[in-house]
């Protein structure tokens, strides 16, 4: 650095955007306060100030994580009306924002009874939920409720695995191809 005051305008969303690309390169066990700051330019103190720790970096990160699925899964809906798609976009989101994707739903590393994060993740499931509206008898019962838990299920578990690359060969290289078909099996009845 040179001799002048570093100065951000915003060091905050500065400390989350290296976060991120950190968490990218080498994923949350390897997301050291000491390398962000040093990828921001600035002091060791300026994330402890921020953040306190490196927990509650992550669960800012989650928390933004969840914020950018719910605004996914919201504009699918809003753009297909599909409850397929929903799905769809929540396998595009995972692959596409796989640094949150690995902290969002991993709490033991960050501070899941955050007011605010708690607040954004229950906005990213009532996005995922609220396209099961369009299933038939979805007021009635516990189907919202297990419906939702299924869809979930599926699009998180296609997406966790292709992103560890555990999918057999045939399945191809097209994520939107090969998730439709897998997430299309929920709502086929017998």
């Amino acid at each position: 650095m040179s001799g002048k005051p570093y100065h951000h305008g915003d060091l905050r969303r500065v400390l989350l955007t290296a976060a991120v690309q950190a968490l990218t390169e080498a994923g949350p066990a390897k997301l050291s306060l000491r390398d962000l700051a040093r990828r921001a330019g600035v002091s060791h103190a300026a994330p402890v100030h921020h953040f306190r720790d490196k927990a509650g970096l992550l669960t800012a990160v989650a928390t933004e994580g969840f914020d950018l699925l719910a605004d996914a899964l919201v504009a699918a809906e809003g753009r297909t009306g599909d409850l397929l798609e929903i799905g769809v976009a929540y396998v595009r989101f995972a692959v596409d924002h796989r640094a949150y994707f690995e902290v969002m739903f991993r709490p033991e590393l960050y501070h899941p009874a955050d007011p605010r994060l708690l607040q954004a993740r229950q906005h990213a499931g009532d996005s995922l939920r609220s396209g099961l509206a369009m299933l038939p008898g979805a007021t009635t019962g516990d189907i919202p409720r297990q419906a939702g838990l299924a869809a979930w299920s599926i699009a998180h578990g296609f997406a966790t695995l292709w992103l560890g690359g555990a999918l057999p060969e045939e399945v191809g290289d097209d994520l939107e191809a090969a998730a439709r078909p897998v997430l299309r099996l929920l709502f086929e009845t017998g």
